[in-house]
Parts: structure tokens; sequence; C-alpha cells
């Protein structure tokens, strides 16, 4: 499908179904990193080490995140439109989601994507290949070498950060959250400005 029919057919999509594909892909990626885990993991303990929390790390994933969609925002506002120009289904997925909607849509991805993603590809296969995987999925991005390579080295971050913390997966839910919720909030509050200039 060319950028021009793919604009087409995401413009004739309406923000419901939308919010319901990318509900149903976290939903196969969650199914996914369970039937992994089951698969890769020879005990349940070695899995819940996954899971263990460590407040520093927390912390460190949450300035992270803070940091990376500080940056982002900052060049979205200074760099040419068409760079961060998605085919507009971000906007379409956080212009009309309450607070609550945004949190809760954004924790489900965070916890979904680090997962199958750090938890399960990167403890199995490597820093390299998650970050590739997990670029590759995000396939709105490809026609756009910006955003590419930003969906790229941010995944590579996100995997360093992983790696740091002792392979354990609460740093990067919450840096992954903080980015989604932070992106998706500014969307957001974006398209409300624009209603209440066009009243």
């Amino acid at each position: 499908m060319n950028r021009k029919k793919k604009a087409e057919w995401i413009k004739s999509l309406t923000e419901k179904e939308i919010i319901w594909s990318v509900l149903f892909t976290q939903i196969i990626l969650l199914a996914l990193a369970t039937i992994l885990s089951l698969v890769f993991f020879k005990d349940w303990h070695s899995f819940l080490t996954l899971f263990q929390w460590d407040s520093t790390w927390v912390f460190i994933g949450i300035l992270s995140g803070l940091i990376v969609a500080s940056l982002d925002l900052f060049f979205m506002q200074r760099l040419p439109r068409h760079y961060y120009d998605d085919g507009g289904i971000n906007e379409k997925i956080f212009s009309k989601l309450t607070f609550m909607k945004i949190i809760g849509l954004v924790f489900i991805i965070a916890v979904a994507e680090e997962w199958l993603f750090r938890g399960i590809i990167q403890t199995k296969f490597g820093l390299i290949p998650a970050s590739i995987i997990f670029s590759a999925i995000h396939m709105r991005y490809w026609a756009h070498w910006y955003l590419i390579l930003n969906i790229l080295f941010l995944s590579i971050w996100i995997g360093l950060i992983f790696e740091w913390s002792g392979k354990i997966l609460w740093p990067v839910v919450w840096m992954h959250f903080m980015i989604d919720f932070l992106l998706g909030l500014s969307i957001r509050l974006k398209a409300k400005r624009k209603v209440g200039d066009e009243v």
C-alpha cells in the first residue's frame, strides 16, 4: 500500500476502530509473551526475576522516559512537521481519549511490549535482535527515515536500561509508559486547544 492510499485508509477509520486495533494487537503481544515465557523460562522463579521491583532503577526508568519525551516534544516544535508524520494514527488514538483512558492504554502497551521485546526476545536473543524486531512492528513509521531511526535508537536505549538494571522489567515498563503517556497527553491537549480555537 503506497503512502497516499495508506493515508486515505487511515482517514477512513474511526478513532474507536484504531483504538480497538491497538488493544487487539497488545492482547496478541501479551498472549505471545505468555506462551514464550512458558517455553523459555525453565521455572517460575526465573520468570519472576523479570518482575522484581528496584526503586532506584524504576526512578531511572521514569527519569529516562521524561528526558526522551521532553526531547521528542522539543524536536516536534523545531523540525518540519513531516518528520513526525505517522499518517495521523497517533492523533486518532489520543486526541479524544480521557486522561484516565490514556493512562490505561499506554500502561497496557508498555507492559505488553516490554515483557515481549525486552523480557523475552532481548533476554534470549540479545539487544540488537530485540531492537530491530521492536522497530519492525511499528510499521506506520517505515515510510519515514526519521521516525524509523528514532524508534530504533529509542529501542536500543530502552534495551540498555534493561541490561544495566540487571534485566528487570519495571524500569523499562515505566520508561515506555512515561514516553507514550506524555506524547499522548500532548496530542490530547493540542486537539483540545484546536477545538477551543475553532469555537
